[in-house]
């Protein structure tokens, strides 16, 4: 009976251990194989390149970059919010910046400025006789000169025939002295000096070549002839510019001009010595208001004996408010803005801990310096995108929020083109395809010489026939950017630099085609894989995908993104 009961409890002993063991095993199994399910159906994508999806984590094909679950990239996000990840932001240059008021606590005001030249003490070298150019000893502009240096050897036929006169006149000046008087007058208001007279009269020969002196000191601000041309007398030779004392121009609003007067101080900084703030006063504020800017010119002149201040550098002044400041003024700067037709848009950051961006339509004031008055959409402390803003509206785009670029045919609407400045904008393009197609052969003479030919064609776009007004802004926005990038690419001569700038100005010409329109259809492309992987578009005649950013290492890289018919 005994040997019964151990068997019965050693049977008991073994299922109660093999339940243990092999049961909660089985249960674990279990759901780690329905974890495994599960994983096995999450997908994964690129936040730079949503188009990729793939069941596994991993590297994205296109960039590089960690893959993210697929339904992570919209968690917590609301309907027009989209989220790029830190890689993709340094990858894009993204930089944001807090904004504020223009006004602060301690009711002073914060002005944009820029430095100029002091006109007053600015000065023209003339030639004195007509003649040709034997000599030029101004070799550049920026050259310091002194009063009295030789600045040039001029030929003068006039001046030959007006020693010899002398030399008769001296010959009989005891029976016509009013004669050689004169001669000797005339020599003097071509600026001989007596010297220079007495010295001819003296040795009894004509000198063939006469020299310029300068009359002022100064720096050559403008070359204005070159060795061997041929001058008129009174003809300008160069321009010269006294940068002892330079002017400090800042922009001020309508709404603003009653807390400002002559005489006033005012405190100026700039980033090239932000540890310094020069003192100046208020020296004028220009009678007559900018209707495009809204704005009035205020100077304020600064001692620049040391050279520290150069023409065009920006500056920031800052003038205790007149009066007690009730209306708080917004500004953000220019490059933080897309402009779409009617439209003003900008990308906000809605929170500062999470690269989370959505797109906002902010109402502008006018611009002063580099930039804008806001005046609905926006309010202080918000954080806004400020460089890489094409980068996040393309990113927007690919995600399928709302963008500026997905919008085409909303800025299309939003205001007819007089037909001669589409056939001017159309000449323009064709030179953009003779460029791009350049760039396609990797054929950086060819590209030179379509950006030259390009460069023509915008200067002769006349922006006066754009007669509404919202119109004439958005090309006011574009033509800055159109001619600086392509300048940059007919001053290179390395097919890749040339690439680079090529990004910009399709950047740009897309806009403006969408904009105005042109007189033909053409294909918006793209390719994921240029600039570093950062993506660039640019306009095709054709469906045919030619890469202009590789050329034949990747030829046939890149998508059509996009149908342009507004003709």
């Amino acid at each position: 009976m005994k040997k019964y009961i151990v068997y019965i409890v050693i049977l008991i002993v073994g299922v109660v251990l093999g339940w243990l063991l092999f049961g909660g095993s089985s249960q674990g199994g279990s759901h780690d194989h329905a974890s495994e399910v599960a994983e096995g159906n999450k997908m994964w994508t690129c936040s730079m390149h949503p188009q990729i999806m793939q069941p596994e984590p991993g590297d994205c094909p296109i960039c590089g970059m960690d893959l993210i679950p697929a339904e992570a990239g919209a968690e917590g996000l609301a309907a027009n919010q989209f989220k790029l990840t830190k890689n993709a932001m340094a990858l894009a240059n993204v930089q944001t910046t807090v904004i504020g008021n223009a006004i602060s606590t301690d009711n002073t005001i914060t002005l944009s400025g820029k430095i100029a030249e002091n006109e007053k003490s600015n000065a023209v070298q003339v030639s004195y006789f007509a003649g040709r150019i034997e000599r030029l000893n101004v070799n550049f502009t920026g050259e310091k000169i002194r009063k009295g240096q030789l600045l040039a050897t001029v030929y003068s036929p006039e001046l030959v025939k007006a020693q010899q006169e002398l030399l008769t006149a001296a010959s009989v000046k005891e029976n016509q002295p009013a004669l050689y008087k004169a001669v000797r007058n005339k020599l003097k208001l071509w600026k001989l000096s007596e010297n220079q007279i007495n010295q001819i009269e003296k040795t009894g020969k004509v000198k063939e070549n006469f020299p310029v002196y300068a009359t002022v000191s100064g720096t050559v601000s403008e070359k204005l002839v070159e060795q061997g041309d041929y001058v008129s007398q009174g003809q300008a030779l160069l321009k010269i510019a006294n940068l002892n004392s330079v002017w400090a121009n800042f922009d001020v609003y309508e709404n603003q001009i009653s807390n400002f007067k002559v005489g006033q101080d005012i405190s100026i900084t700039t980033n090239a010595y932000p540890n310094e703030t020069f003192k100046a006063k208020v020296s004028f504020i220009d009678p007559v208001l900018n209707q495009e800017t809204r704005t009035v010119t205020m100077r304020a002149v600064l001692n620049n004996s040391k050279g520290k201040f150069k023409p065009a550098m920006f500056v920031t002044g800052k003038v205790e408010a007149t009066e007690k400041q009730t209306e708080q003024q917004l500004n953000i700067p220019a490059t933080a803005v897309l402009w779409t037709g009617k439209r003003s848009v900008v990308y906000v950051k809605p929170e500062a801990s999470k690269p989370v961006f959505e797109m906002r339509e902010v109402v502008l004031g006018g611009r002063a310096g580099d930039n804008y008055q806001v005046e609905k959409g926006l309010k202080a402390g918000e954080e806004i995108v400020t460089n890489g803003v094409f980068t996040i509206d393309a990113s927007a785009q690919l995600q399928g929020k709302k963008s500026m670029m997905n919008h085409a045919k909303e800025i299309m609407e939003s205001f007819s083109t007089p037909k001669e400045f589409k056939e001017q904008l159309q000449k323009a393009y064709e030179a953009y395809i003779d460029l791009k197609d350049a760039l396609v052969k990797t054929d950086a003479d060819a590209a030179k010489k379509s950006a030259e030919n390009l460069q023509k064609d915008l200067l002769l776009v006349n922006m006066k026939l754009l007669a509404n007004e919202e119109a004439h802004k958005q090309w006011m926005q574009l033509i800055p950017a159109l001619k600086s990038s392509n300048a940059e690419i007919a001053k290179a001569t390395d097919v890749d630099v040339q690439r680079k700038h090529f990004k910009v100005l399709s950047e740009h010409f897309i806009m403006a085609v969408q904009s105005f329109g042109i007189n033909e259809v053409t294909y918006k492309q793209y390719c994921p894989m240029a600039d570093s992987d950062k993506g660039a578009y640019w306009l095709s005649k054709e469906k045919q995908v030619l890469n202009p950013y590789f050329g034949d290492m990747m030829l046939k890289c890149g998508e059509v993104k996009e149908t342009i018919n507004n003709n």
